[in-house]
């Protein structure tokens, strides 16, 4: 949904027998980028174009990807088509395509040896389109999973969500998750966890992560590195200062939906992406991003298929409905 945005597209590159996979956002000409970082642990590339007092002022895509830090390579694959394109920051020989990306950690899902590449970032690309192409297990959620507190095992299906929100005189603010947290996905209107650490690996029952971590039940190793990524994209007419003070508003969303968040095991990080066409109120575009990350964090795991490794929020609900 986040292409409700004019001018932006979205491509997904899905291996579906390895269990990983990478999407892409390529933005119109004239996009203003920022990012802000929670988590602990984040596997980032090319995140210093987004921050201040740097030279590169245009983000011409961002890249979200599986296979932990081996899958940074997959943005080789973007730069490539970008320059292609002829899009990039000139240095007078060629144009310098200025790609951000973050990665997820679901090596413990798939194939660990198969990991997004360069060629499936290129894919991606290649399928990019200006319009919705669904949301679940697909791209860069295909390999993702929620609540690892006891184990891969324990977990339940993560994915890749969207969702656009409509402000005043025209103004949209969208959102694309990627929701593989080390803690429970929770509807913040009712409290009802949706996916996350289940109390056996055959069980339909939630454990409740942050009761378990109450109680006691910690995590001292690294286990099952995690992450859930936010991209807020908008025409709000932003600076690159006001887009990170959107994205520091955007964990909200994730505060509000996940629990715990941004822990040790965590790398939560929020993107923003804005073509500046529309002007709004700072406060009105940060509460409808925060609002929209939080119904794509939800609709990623409402959507997401188990795909044969692990139940997902679908799966779960089917099974506790033949109970009753």
């Amino acid at each position: 949904m986040i292409t409700r945005v004019p001018g932006f597209a979205i491509g997904h590159a899905s291996d579906f027998e390895n269990l990983t996979g990478c999407s892409v956002i390529l933005c119109p000409p004239g996009t203003v980028g920022s990012v802000d970082l929670r988590g602990s642990a984040t596997g980032t590339r090319q995140l210093d174009a987004l921050l201040g007092f740097h030279i590169v002022q245009e983000i011409h895509a961002v890249l979200v990807s599986g296979g932990s830090a081996f899958g940074l390579d997959a943005a080789g694959g973007v730069m490539e088509f970008l320059e292609g394109q002829g899009r990039g920051f000139d240095v007078t020989v060629t144009r310098v395509p200025i790609v951000p990306t973050a990665v997820i950690y679901d090596l413990s899902v798939g194939n660990h040896r198969v990991r997004p590449d360069r060629d499936m970032g290129y894919a991606a690309c290649l399928a990019a389109r200006p319009e919705f192409q669904g949301d679940g297990s697909l791209g860069a959620g295909t390999g993702a999973s929620v609540g690892k507190l006891l184990g891969i095992r324990q977990a339940t299906k993560g994915g890749l969500g969207s969702a656009c929100l409509e402000g005043l005189d025209g103004l949209l603010v969208a959102a694309l998750a990627v929701v593989n947290a080390f803690g429970d996905v929770v509807d913040p209107d009712t409290g009802e966890i949706l996916a996350g650490v289940r109390t056996a690996p055959d069980s339909a029952e939630f454990a409740d992560a942050a009761a378990l971590i109450r109680q006691g039940r910690v995590r001292q190793h690294f286990g099952e590195p995690n992450t859930t990524i936010g991209v807020v994209v908008t025409n709000a007419r932003l600076n690159r200062e006001q887009a990170q003070k959107i994205a520091q508003m955007g964990q909200n969303g994730l505060a509000r939906t996940i629990r715990p968040v941004h822990t040790l095991f965590d790398g939560d990080i929020v993107f923003v992406l804005a073509h500046p066409e529309v002007a709004a109120d700072l406060h009105l575009v940060g509460l409808l991003g925060q609002a929209a990350l939080e119904k794509a964090i939800l609709n990623a795991v409402q959507h997401a298929d188990g795909l044969g490794v692990l139940p997902s929020y679908q799966d779960l609900q089917k099974e506790k409905g033949a109970k009753l």
